[in-house]
């Protein structure tokens, strides 16, 4: 009798963890834990996060020892939207529980939109665009964070107003269009070469193409230059 009052006494004043000399990790720490991971995954990503749901209740009754946490998330998962992650538990180095924890995680970024609709073949103007901040949650594909990286180009599929724009709706404008006469240059050293030449394709600043020595008549790539000029890299 004496052993069973002991015995209830302890778990009214410590708790049943104190029966198995073991310890107990609270649900807020448990959330805390997965909340630090979820912050941490879009850090180096310069965005914000709203986490909106962590689908977690309850204490963790574990053995006593060191405890350290992993967390396990779908390979191609980029730390927003929903998913199904995994909470590894380990006590002194053991896996001691494997908790399915499922987030709902918004995560916000500045980005360039149409502040009009963009038409096929349109050169944007600065004024075309403007800059605001997004949820990615819901985006297609990659997105455009300054207006530096859109102004000058052109419009190679439409866009409509108030819409996120992607690098693939965009085009570099050619400088060089195919058949156009050229002036080629060639540098080596100190050594300096230039020859008329037919531009074999179209090509915008930067731009690698193929062009024709109207001299030799042989053809080679060529740097674009300018509207102009094609350069030879040795």
């Amino acid at each position: 009798m004496r052993v069973i009052l002991l015995t209830a006494l302890m778990l009214l004043l410590f708790g049943s963890h104190a029966l198995a000399a073991g310890q107990v990790v609270k649900e807020a720490e448990v959330r805390r834990v997965v909340s630090d991971y979820l912050r941490q995954k879009c850090d180096n990503l310069g965005l914000e996060i709203d986490i909106r749901t962590i689908a977690y209740s309850g204490d963790l009754s574990l053995p006593a020892g060191e405890v350290s946490y992993e967390m396990v998330a779908p390979d191609r998962w980029e730390g927003w939207g929903n998913a199904n992650l995994a909470l590894i538990v380990r006590v002194d180095g053991r896996v001691e529980r494997n908790v399915p924890v499922k987030v709902e995680v918004e995560a916000f970024a500045e980005m360039v939109v149409a502040a009009r609709p963009l038409e096929h073949g349109q050169i944007i103007g600065a004024a075309d665009v403007a800059v605001q901040k997004r949820g990615l949650s819901r985006l297609q594909g990659r997105f455009v964070r300054s207006v530096e990286e859109v102004v000058g180009k052109r419009v190679r599929t439409a866009v409509r107003g108030n819409n996120p724009i992607r690098p693939d709706n965009l085009e570099r404008v050619p400088l060089v269009k195919s058949g156009q006469l050229v002036t080629i240059i060639a540098e080596s050293g100190t050594l300096r070469i230039t020859a008329a030449g037919k531009a074999r394709n179209a090509g915008a600043e930067g731009d690698t193409i193929m062009v024709r020595n109207l001299s030799s008549q042989k053809e080679f790539p060529a740097r674009v230059i300018d509207g102009e000029t094609v350069k030879v890299d040795f």
